[in-house]
């Protein structure tokens, strides 16, 4: 579909995608929600990360911060639910995050079409981000799901006991193929946090030449703090640190 034809396509839409208007819905809107949505799963995954880091305090530490994110709103409302309300609310945000990142992969193969590039090195240079994105991606929608199986929903966990926050982590993290495997994932979500962090401010507008160190050693800091916190836990199962 050219621009042209899209941008028809847009301006003649009715109710809730006329609302949106043509903004949200071209390459440009994309980008920002991409880069919104970006930056409110980096802070999600930042605050994740300093909760769970609770577990070196020690069992009741961990088990006391577990038991106030299910009593949110005290007694107000019901048990839980404030804590549904932001597990909506970030799975939609994931959504979004991924759905618009279909959909831009989609619209840049198309405009792309069958041309062949002269300068081959500089298109592999210059697509090596967006592939690495595309690819830790998908590993890392992977891992949150067997993440929930094996620490939220227990189905993945034979010692799972619902509410004890320290005891599935150690039961979970103490089979060596299980702490592999989310090392594995954690250095993939290392590698999507750095570009995404890095690339999330140009998707907003925000790409002066300027401030490229900034952002560069800004993804750097946050991507290595992600890695070793979330990677001390494991690591620190299988050594005895923690049991």
């Amino acid at each position: 579909m050219t621009t042209t034809t899209r941008r028809a396509e847009v301006l003649s839409r009715s109710g809730w995608r006329s609302w949106l208007g043509a903004f949200f819905t071209s390459d440009v809107g994309m980008k920002w929600l991409m880069g919104l949505t970006g930056i409110g799963l980096l802070l999600y995954v930042l605050l994740h990360m300093i909760g769970n880091l609770k577990i070196f305090l020690g069992a009741e530490e961990i088990n006391l911060y577990g038991e106030a994110l299910r009593e949110l709103g005290g007694n107000l409302v019901p048990r839980t639910s404030i804590l549904w309300l932001l597990r909506i609310g970030l799975i939609a945000v994931f959504a979004i995050h991924i759905w618009t990142a279909a959909v831009l992969t989609k619209r840049n193969r198309d405009a792309r079409g069958k041309i062949r590039y002269e300068a081959k090195r500089q298109w592999i240079a210059a697509n090596y981000a967006s592939l690495t994105m595309r690819y830790t991606g998908v590993v890392v929608l992977l891992f949150v799901i067997y993440h929930l199986a094996d620490l939220t929903w227990g189905n993945a966990n034979p010692n799972f006991i619902r509410g004890d926050v320290y005891n599935n982590v150690i039961a979970s993290f103490s089979r060596p193929e299980i702490a592999a495997l989310y090392l594995i994932a954690q250095i993939a979500l290392a590698f999507h946090i750095y570009h995404g962090a890095w690339s999330l401010w140009q998707s907003i507008g925000v790409a002066n030449p300027r401030f490229n160190i900034i952002r560069r050693y800004g993804a750097v800091a946050f991507m290595a703090v992600v890695l070793i916190g979330n990677s001390s836990i494991p690591i620190a199962v299988q050594l005895g640190i923690l049991s």
